[in-house]
């Protein structure tokens, strides 16, 4: 389970068993949890987050969408 990216306290990474689905990331912060598409940028499951942080989440993988895109390339093209 690779992490990817730390930012303002939400941890980004994948899980190494999900190459067949598209492109996502899965983020963490404190007991909470998302799956975001990256592919358009779009919220697929959450728990645990409050509205600002999922707002948050959504913006802080727009904004680095290129970035996490090539790590999912990267990673899965191994």
């Amino acid at each position: 389970m690779p992490t990817v990216l730390r930012v303002e306290g939400f941890r980004f990474y994948f899980f190494s068993n999900e190459s067949g689905e598209p492109a996502h990331v899965h983020v963490r912060k404190g007991g909470g949890f998302a799956k975001l598409w990256l592919h358009p940028v779009e919220i697929a499951a959450w728990s645990g987050l409050t509205a600002p942080e999922l707002r948050r989440v959504r913006e802080l993988t727009f904004e680095h969408q290129a970035f996490l895109v090539g790590k999912w390339n990267e990673y899965f093209s191994r």
